[in-house]
């Protein structure tokens, strides 16, 4: 099992603790976080994009010009998709994008995601996260204090609306919980804080 460090808000060693190599120390699967991180950005979108045919679009309903005899083309109407204001051939219309993807990927790509971080010393254990006030100074002291200066996802054991509230004006920490934490977040911002309680929590649930 892999030993870390535990920190407290001082930024102080207070202790250590061991990671599942089930979770934390297997080997990436790229393929699997890919396809899982494709999956969310589907199921984000919203579809609403739309297009309106030839039968939809105002307008049309006489020939432009007679058939034969001009030595031009012939047309039956100017909301054909050639002419300028006609309707779109094969356009967008209203649909969903989300489609699911087996939970074993899943499962395979959390722990890829929890590894890739743990190989590339982003992760970070803390005894305890609370702040006695939700002001944002109070996690910027504390990012400081365990010398994080990109950005950090978070991660708490419980709900805690100090430490939720001191970290939301700041665009690159955001906050998650063990049930709300996904691929996307974890690739996404560069160290990987989590409470050791959430850390215990990542292990019960993904063991």
């Amino acid at each position: 099992m892999a030993n870390v460090d535990i920190f407290n808000l001082s930024g102080a060693v207070v202790g250590s603790m061991d990671l599942d190599d089930k979770i934390f120390g297997i080997e990436p699967n790229k393929s699997a976080m890919r396809i899982v991180v494709l999956n969310m950005l589907a199921n984000r979108r919203q579809g609403t994009h739309s297009t309106k045919t030839r039968s939809e679009v105002s307008g049309g309903g006489k020939r432009p010009y007679r058939q034969k005899g001009t030595g031009r083309a012939r047309h039956g109407s100017t909301r054909s998709a050639q002419y300028v204001g006609g309707g779109i051939i094969f356009g967008p219309k209203p649909r969903s994008y989300s489609y699911t993807v087996p939970k074993k990927i899943r499962r395979l790509a959390m722990k890829s995601a929890f590894s890739s971080k743990m190989a590339d010393t982003k992760v970070v254990v803390v005894d305890a996260l609370d702040f006695d006030t939700m002001k944002t100074k109070n996690m910027v002291s504390f990012l400081k204090a365990i010398k994080v200066s990109d950005s950090a996802l978070v991660v708490l054991g419980g709900k805690n609306e100090n430490v939720e509230k001191a970290s939301r004006n700041l665009p690159t920490v955001k906050t998650a919980f063990v049930n709300t934490i996904n691929v996307f977040d974890i690739l996404k911002y560069d160290s990987f804080i989590m409470t050791k309680e959430a850390a215990e929590k990542i292990m019960e649930v993904y063991a």
